[in-house]
């Protein structure tokens, strides 16, 4: 049936039948999961900070402090709540090693790394949804063309791919949002492809071929949004794994290159400070982490509640 349809499911005190739709009863059971919510929480936090981090950032994250404030390079931070002087620059990250404030490069660097996720696994799952629903909705020798070739990316790992295609392209953050994106194309064409196979022989679909629907119009408006349920987890999840590559090729000089206030980027260029600055390492691999911690929590919540053997559950 549509995914539209309505479905008859019990209210939340269990007493009452009414007709909702699928989507509500996805949202409803979301929510009932701790995880997901936590996920969300921090995800909207981050993108609150991501929206007004001009505003709420106490520096230009690009502004170097030397001859404007009293400060050194890779100084700790300063806070007049936990016992700075008062009379010191407060500085809440520290300052970094080209004396900037860490605070500042970390706030600006959340918009930086949600946009390279959003704007990578997007590339990812518009190239990928094409050439998993034509694999298979047509099927033969154009099925075998793409499915081929996809294995053939998948026969690389992900990261050392990327590198590769890097390196050919020259450094640089567009380039590796590119390549990123790229190596990221097998994954949600094969899952697409699977949802378009088993989709493509319900009734409603072979009632429009019937009615002499063509088949850009089964594929596209009756086929593939009956078969994204599984494409929104895998790119929820998914962009957990872009931001974890462009911070990996940041930190090996290939992806965004200094100043811009970029985690990897942030974290390669302190790397050897561990011990003498380790906030200057721990704070933007910290900011990784959680980012990355929040879109998987969300995506394992998704998993859930799309499954469609719980679909009967409010």
């Amino acid at each position: 049936m549509d995914q539209e349809n309505k479905l008859q499911t019990l209210d939340a005190e269990g007493l009452s039948l009414k007709s909702v739709s699928l989507w509500q009863v996805t949202w409803r059971r979301l929510f009932r999961r701790r995880s997901a919510v936590i996920g969300m929480v921090i995800l909207g936090v981050m993108v609150l900070i991501a929206l007004t981090a001009q505003w709420i950032a106490p520096y230009d994250p690009l502004k170097v402090l030397i001859g404007v404030e009293d400060v050194k390079r890779r100084e700790p931070p300063c806070i007049h709540l936990l016992g700075c002087p008062a009379d010191k620059p407060q500085h809440i990250a520290g300052i970094d090693g080209n004396v900037r404030d860490e605070f500042s490069r970390l706030l600006y660097g959340t918009r930086l790394s949600l946009m390279v996720g959003f704007s990578t696994v997007t590339f990812a799952i518009i190239i990928g949804t094409v050439l998993g629903a034509l694999s298979g909705y047509f099927g033969g020798w154009i099925d075998n063309i793409i499915m081929r070739t996809m294995d053939v990316l998948l026969a690389f790992p992900s990261l050392l791919l990327a590198i590769a295609i890097v390196t050919v392209l020259g450094p640089g953050l567009i380039n590796a949002l590119l390549a990123i994106g790229i190596v990221s194309i097998p994954s949600y064409a094969r899952v697409v492809r699977a949802s378009v196979l088993s989709v493509r022989e319900m009734d409603y679909v072979s009632a429009t071929r019937a009615l002499g629907g063509s088949n850009m119009q089964i594929l596209f408006r009756r086929i593939l949004p009956n078969a994204l349920t599984p494409l929104i987890v895998q790119g929820t999840l998914g962009i957990a794994t872009a931001i974890l590559d462009a911070a990996a090729l940041s930190f090996l000089g290939l992806g965004a290159q200094p100043p811009t206030p970029e985690w990897g980027s942030m974290l390669g260029s302190e790397r050897n400070q561990v011990f003498t600055a380790p906030h200057l390492v721990f704070l933007p691999g910290f900011a990784i982490m959680l980012t990355v911690l929040a879109f998987n929590l969300l995506g394992d919540g998704l998993r859930d509640a799309l499954d469609p053997r719980l679909a009967h559950v409010s």
